[in-house]
């Protein structure tokens, strides 16, 4: 099984969601992640999902997913030529012994405190599934109070769009 990640562009409407993910829980696919947001057209919006599965059966989920009256356009996003990135909220403990310490780690990955308490700090991350699971990695011996990821946001690299209508 390999790793794809499909650029889907839906109509705005109730359920499109539901009858996507439907489709590929009805083959027993197990989605890695789903990230769905508004797009540069006010009513279509851009499903980003990641799968591990063979070539051919998705092959046959994306045709069936073509059929679906609300879906646009199915794009399959190469990583070579793509930008990929999640977004990560980590709580971990930070109280004055070891703060110094956890913010070097944060400078350290680019990312950012977004909230200090004086035990805790709350980072903020982005970037790929590998470099976040590194910083988690790091900030482990500190002390990992809660996690929240996002899942995965992609768009193609260069000038060329993934739009239902052609933009000039």
């Amino acid at each position: 099984m390999t790793r794809h990640t499909l650029s889907v562009l839906v109509e705005d409407k109730p359920g499109v969601l539901a009858r996507v993910a439907g489709l590929f829980s009805r083959r027993g696919f197990n989605i890695e992640s789903l990230a769905v947001g508004p797009t540069e057209s006010p009513d279509i919006s851009r499903m980003t999902i990641t799968v591990n599965v063979d070539e051919l059966p998705l092959e046959q989920v994306t045709k069936q997913l073509n059929k679906l009256i609300n879906v646009i356009k199915i794009v399959e996003l190469d990583p070579g030529v793509a930008v990929c990135r999640e977004l990560m909220l980590i709580k971990v403990r930070a109280d004055a012994t070891v703060r110094s310490q956890v913010l070097e780690t944060v400078q350290l990955f680019r990312a950012k405190v977004v909230d200090v308490s004086p035990e805790a700090l709350t980072i903020e991350a982005t970037g790929t599934a590998d470099k976040l699971d590194a910083l988690l990695r790091m900030l482990e011996p500190f002390g990992v109070r809660e996690t929240v990821q996002s899942g995965m946001v992609a768009i193609g690299r260069g000038p060329r769009a993934i739009t239902a209508v052609s933009v000039r």
